[in-house]
C-alpha cells in the first residue's frame, strides 16, 4: 500500500523513521512527494498513515493538508479495531484508469461522506461494531457516489464474495484495485488482519 509514498519516505529516511514529532514528519513527507508544479497530487492520508501512530482522524478545509488531527491511542480501542478489520489483496490499479473522468462532488454528497465519517468515528470510540459497520458502508457509498470510477464490475464481483462474511466493505485509497477492506465480527478466512502502529515512548 502507498507504494510511491513509502518509496519517497525511504529517500528521506533510508534506515529508519524518526520517532520525534510524527505530525511534522508526515507534513515533510507529503511535501517531498508532491513537488512544485505536480499535476497529480498524492493524498495526505498516505504520509499521515506512515508517520503518525494510532488511529488518526483528519479535518480538511479547502486544502490538501489537514487543518487539524484527532487521535486515539488507548490500547483497548486499537485492539478492538484490529479484531474487526481485515484486508484482502485485489490487483494493481490499471495505468490508464482515470478516477476523475466522472465526478459528482457537490454539497449533498460531501455532507453524506462527512456524516458517515462522524458515524464511524463515534462508533469506534464506543466500540459499537454494528454502528461502525454502518458508518463504514455509508462512507463507501458516499465515496463511490462522488467518484463512480472507483468501482467496476470486477470489483463488485469481489465485494459480492464477502457479503455473507463481512458486515461492511470499502476500497483502500482511490479504488480501481489495491485492497478491499472488510469489517467483520469474526476472522475472515484468507484475509489479512491489520496491525496498528502504537505510539512509541520517547
Amino acid at each position: 500500500m502507498s507504494t510511491s509514498t513509502r518509496n519517497a519516505a525511504k529517500k528521506i529516511w533510508p534506515y529508519y523513521l524518526p520517532l520525534e514529532k510524527p505530525e511534522k514528519l508526515a507534513e515533510i513527507l507529503f511535501k517531498f512527494e508532491n513537488t512544485p508544479r505536480s499535476t497529480l497530487i498524492s493524498g495526505a492520508q498516505d504520509a499521515i498513515g506512515i508517520c503518525m501512530p494510532g488511529l488518526v482522524r483528519h479535518y480538511y478545509d479547502n486544502q490538501y493538508w489537514p487543518l487539524k488531527f484527532e487521535s486515539i491511542h488507548d490500547e483497548e480501542t486499537l485492539t478492538w479495531l484490529e479484531d474487526h478489520i481485515y484486508m484482502t489483496l485485489l490487483w494493481p490499479r490499471e495505468n490508464d484508469l482515470d478516477l476523475l473522468k466522472e465526478t459528482y462532488i457537490n454539497q449533498e454528497n460531501v455532507a453524506a461522506l462527512a456524516s458517515a465519517a462522524d458515524q464511524a468515528w463515534d462508533a469506534i470510540k464506543n466500540k459499537d461494531l454494528q454502528k461502525f459497520a454502518e458508518g463504514f458502508k455509508n462512507s463507501f457509498k458516499a465515496q463511490t457516489t462522488m467518484f463512480p470510477a472507483m468501482v467496476n464490475d470486477k470489483i463488485n464481483a469481489e465485494i459480492e464474495k464477502y457479503k455473507d462474511k463481512a458486515l461492511a466493505w470499502k476500497l483502500a485509497g482511490a479504488g480501481g484495485g489495491g485492497y478491499l477492506i472488510l469489517v467483520s465480527e469474526t476472522p475472515i478466512q484468507g484475509a489479512m488482519k491489520i496491525n496498528i502502529r502504537r505510539k512509541e515512548a520517547l
